[in-house]
Order: structure tokens, then sequence, then C-alpha cells
């Protein structure tokens, strides 16, 4: 079985959300109760950024489905 190329997409999800992650706690430390909405915020967009990059991972996968039925 030949081994897994590095997936980029994946990467990028997994960093996303530690930054996400850091930039909650960091606002916590930083700001106290009043980063409440700062941190919802991030929240926001980690979800975002997670829902982008699966359907970019959906559409990578069912492209490279369509170019391999074809040949």
């Amino acid at each position: 079985m030949a081994k897994p190329a590095f997936d980029i997409l994946r990467a990028l999800a997994i960093a996303s959300q530690a930054v996400g992650l850091i930039a909650v706690i960091t606002l916590e430390t930083v700001m106290g109760d009043a980063a409440r909405p700062w941190q919802g915020l991030t929240l926001g967009l980690m979800i975002a950024a997670a829902l982008v990059l699966a359907v970019a991972r959906t559409y990578r996968r069912n492209r490279q489905r369509k170019q391999s039925d074809r040949g």
C-alpha cells in the first residue's frame, strides 16, 4: 500500500483550530470577562474555517475520483 501524500487541507484545518484555541486562551488571559464576545467571534471563525476546508476536501476528492474514472 502506498504511503498517502501530505494533505495540505488537513494541515490547514489543524493549524486553524490550533490558532483559534490559542486566540481564545490569549483573549481570556488578557481581557478577562470582557473577552466573551471576541471569543464567540473566534469560535465562529473557527467553525467557518472548518466548514470551508471540509467542503474543499470533498470537492477535491470528488474531482480526483471523476478523473480516475475517466482514465
